[in-house]
């Protein structure tokens, strides 16, 4: 007797059998021997496993879908050329029987005689055991009417699996492709010309008429480590679809660099390929915040082994040793690099770093972290001057040369050939002392190899003699580059550009990915001593531009200056304390690129917001090339503390200056006119970001002046409370009124008509109050209370200031006689502040009149 023996693909089914058989041995023995005794060898299994099929294939054309044990209906699919194709099909479980349309066979060709064709079988598979179950599957066979499928398939990138194209395969995928590839163009030819192909893809779709044979689609990658699914549809008149499906698999980013660092309130010079930094912080700051940005968005951060961007770290107590701090970068294919800062807190009051460090003529490329400088000049230079400023204010500075303290600049360097050790030496307050050196070397005689002029073309370069390297961005359409050189002495032994003399033109190859060749200039001078200089083209990426055309902070001024051929992307602005935000203005070379903008490590827009100073605020500006490759340029804003200022700049009464101000002078009293009853009071703030408050009327910080209406005779508050808060400093302005009455002319001096004998009887047609006299010395009395506390009245006649006139009591005499004549009589009062205004005119005028009754004049 034998046992059924099923697929070895069954372990567990097989086992669980074997074990139901044993217990049954176990179990009934006898009457098993009586069972094999009276029915013979059979199936002697309890448990039958449901027929399926195990595999079904074509050999010409594609089973869709493809196959899977549950699915049972089936489509092959034949191009016009082609007219038959065998069907293979073998059971689950070995030893069930398979029958293709009743006919016992495990396969069977299938010939359709025309093009349009078609055909269905049927597939039935049995289990041979004692269930008897079956199940049956339909395959149609497809002669298309014409040809509808693919001669030709590639692609621009990666490589293509199965690598060898077959129009009966309709799935294909496409490995290999770089993470720094975000398009790919597949090209596709159809076998038959007359049909119409439709190339679908994330980008949209691109149409090949009937009559075009070949057409090729852009094909718009997902981000690294994704897949990209096109498909390429072929169809014939009247005929249904035939569809082919490329898979584009991007590679996992390799991108493990940062494009951005940063440590407020400590500072460094963050550039991408510099991995350890050393940053000292005043000897306050108890702590600092470390803040990285991948350059690409899919890698993963952590800072000392915390999984985030961003981590606040105290810094240990002045003096002691730096605490480390790594930031791990992992790329998305899982490759690493770490940066490094170490942070040092100042000893009190220690802090011995320079805050700038330049040398003319030469060119530094000054970091407070680096103390150790290396110049060369030509042998003409026979003196360098020296300028270095401390980061605090309470450091001091001395300079040594070669060792010898001197006060002395510009400084003497030794002859040509030698080199000079200049000592820039920082103590801080606490007596800790730091050295910067530069060591400046002069040339020797004939060894003068500095370049006179550089230029690359196309291209933009700013060259200075003293700068050794250059970075000249070009367009991506730019094939070569000219490259022109002069030394600065004519009899230079030679220049030399990539070893070939100048000019020489370097070919960039044809425009694909990114482009960086760096070039070297080699000047030998006359001595044969020589001096490298570095031009490094990059050429972007098709599409690629990620360049700024220009960089400008709206009503101030960068430093340096931006400029499109600086190799480093950092620029440090600083402002004034009123300064609350700034606008900036960033504008591509590439007019297809875009810009995007972060502050402190945030997304934000124009104007941008400072915060209170003394603040740091760090501003990241990101071009964003077509291609999707992104370069950095920051800026840094040192905002300065609060101005303490609670002064006035100017004072002034219906819109003149009050006379004497000075900011440190508190009360004023100003003299007006009686006929005025109201004042404007003007204040402007020496700081216009100050709050001032004006009587009633509040002045906002931003606005410098504020005015007032305040009453005559009224003392007016004006309160100037400073940026920085603290208690206000308050002006008075009092507006004095002025005589309110005009002067009267006394009545024993108002005489009648001369001649008459009894001054007290007048003639007629005159009287003792018509202002009409023959006193050529008339007197005034005034209605104001008679002048006291050093206060004086003066006397005016038609405008004019009789400054003898004479005062007793409260009556004004002029100082010398009138003529006959009418005048205009006022009056004015003076005291410390100074003169008021007039008084009103006495009313009728001043008649004088001496001529005698009947002596031909005319009778008053």
């Amino acid at each position: 007797m034998n046992l059924p023996h099923h697929a070895s693909g069954e372990r567990d089914y097989t086992a669980m059998r074997t074990l139901t058989v044993v217990r049954q041995y176990l179990a009934a023995a006898f009457l098993l021997v009586i069972g094999l005794i009276a029915y013979g060898c059979g199936d002697s299994a309890t448990v039958s496993e449901p027929a399926t099929l195990g595999n079904l294939s074509a050999s010409t054309g594609e089973l869709q879908p493809p196959f899977a044990p549950g699915t049972t209906d089936y489509t092959v699919r034949l191009s016009s050329d082609v007219s038959s194709t065998t069907i293979t099909a073998s059971p689950r479980v070995a030893g069930d029987s398979i029958q293709f349309d009743n006919e016992q066979t495990t396969s069977r060709t299938i010939t359709l005689a025309s093009p349009g064709d078609e055909k269905p079988i049927t597939i039935v598979v049995a289990d041979t055991g004692a269930g008897g179950a079956s199940k049956s599957y339909r395959v149609t066979v497809k002669r298309d009417r014409e040809d509808t499928s693919l001669s030709a398939l590639s692609v621009s990138e990666g490589s293509l699996a199965p690598p060898l194209f077959d129009k009966n395969i309709r799935d294909y995928t496409v490995n290999n492709v770089s993470p720094s590839v975000t398009k790919v163009i597949i090209s596709a030819t159809k076998s038959n010309q007359n049909t119409v192909m439709q190339i679908d893809g994330p980008s949209g779709s691109v149409t090949v008429p009937a009559g075009d044979l070949s057409g090729q689609a852009t094909v718009q990658l997902g981000g690294t480590g994704s897949d990209t699914k096109v498909s390429i549809v072929v169809t014939a008149t009247g005929g249904s679809p035939n569809t082919y499906t490329v898979t584009i698999n991007r590679g996992p980013s390799n991108d493990n660099f940062l494009k951005g660092l940063s440590i407020p309130p400590g500072k460094l010079d963050f550039k991408v390929t510099s991995f350890v930094y050393n940053v000292t912080v005043l000897s306050n700051v108890d702590n600092v915040t470390v803040t990285a940005t991948p350059r690409d968005p899919t890698a993963s951060i952590t800072i000392n082994g915390s999984n985030t961007n961003s981590q606040l770290i105290n810094v240990p107590v002045p003096g002691a040793p730096p605490v480390q701090i790594t930031i791990r970068v992992t790329a998305q294919n899982g490759e690493s690099k770490n940066y490094t800062i170490n942070v040092k807190r100042a000893a009190l009051n220690g802090n011995n770093d320079l805050k700038s460090l330049s040398i003319s003529p030469g060119k530094l490329n000054f970091e407070a972290s680096d103390t150790l400088y290396d110049i060369n000049v030509s042998n003409n230079v026979e003196k360098v001057t020296v300028t270095a400023t401390p980061q605090v204010s309470t450091a001091s500075v001395a300079i040594l040369v070669n060792g010898v303290g001197t006060n002395s600049q510009p400084i003497t360097l030794l002859g040509p050939g030698l080199t000079t050790k200049i000592t820039v030496r920082v103590t801080a307050q606490n007596g800790t002392p730091k050295d910067y050196e530069i060591n400046v070397k002069r040339a020797a005689l004939g060894g003068n190899f500095n370049l006179k002029s550089l230029t690359v073309s196309p291209g933009n370069l700013a060259f200075d003699p003293d700068d050794l390297t250059y970075d000249v961005s070009l367009l991506s359409n730019v094939t070569s580059v000219k490259i022109t050189a002069a030394p600065q002495d004519p009899n230079a032994k030679s220049v030399t550009i990539n070893g070939q003399p100048s000019p020489n033109t370097i070919n960039l190859g044809a425009p694909g990915p990114e482009t960086r060749i760096t070039i070297p200039i080699i000047v030998t001078a006359q001595n044969n001593e020589t001096k490298k200089y570095e031009v490094t083209v990059i050429r972007a990426a098709l599409g690629g531009n990620f360049n700024l055309k220009s960089l400008t902070v709206t009503s101030h001024t960068l430093s340096p200056p931006f400029t499109e051929t600086r190799a480093r992307t950092d620029y440090d602005l600083s402002v004034i304390d009123s300064v609350g935000s700034i606008t900036v203005n960033a504008t591509p070379q590439d007019t297809g690129a875009s810009v995007r903008i972060l502050v402190n490590g945030a997304a934000s827009t124009n104007p941008i917001s400072l915060p209170l100073g003394p603040s740091t605020t760090e501003i990241e500006i990101f071009v964003k090339a077509p291609n999707g490759t992104e370069k950095p340029y920051s800026i840094t804003v040192d905002r300065a503390a609060a101005s303490s200022n609670d002064n006035l700049s100017a004072l002034s009464v219906n819109g003149s200056s009050v006379p004497g101000f000075t900011q440190g002078t508190l009360d004023y009293t100003v003299n007006v006119a009686g006929s005025v009853n109201e004042v404007i009071v003007s204040a402007t703030k020496a700081d216009s970001n100050a709050t001032m408050a004006i009587g009633s009327v509040t002045v906002p910080p931003g606005t410098p002046t504020g005015k007032t209406t305040v009453p005559v005779n009224t003392i007016l508050s004006i309160a100037v409370t400073a940026p920085s808060g603290g208690t206000p400093k308050t002006y008075t302005v009092t507006a004095r009124q002025g005589p309110t009455a005009a002067p009267d002319l006394l009545q024993d001096d108002d005489s009648c008509a001369p001649g008459i004998p009894d001054p007290a009887v007048c003639a007629p047609g005159t009287s003792k109050d018509d202002n009409v006299t023959n006193v050529t010395t008339p007197r005034f009395s005034i209605s104001r209370p008679v002048p006291d506390n050093g206060e004086t009245a003066t006397l005016y006649i038609n405008g004019e200031k009789d400054a003898s006139s004479s005062t007793t009591g409260n009556i004004l005499t002029p100082s010398t006689s009138l003529g006959d004549d009418t005048y205009d009589i006022t009056y004015t009062i003076t005291n410390a502040v100074g003169e008021s205004g007039p008084s009103p005119v006495m009313t009728p005028k001043l008649r004088i009149d001496t001529t005698p009754l009947g002596g031909g004049g005319s009778t008053p």
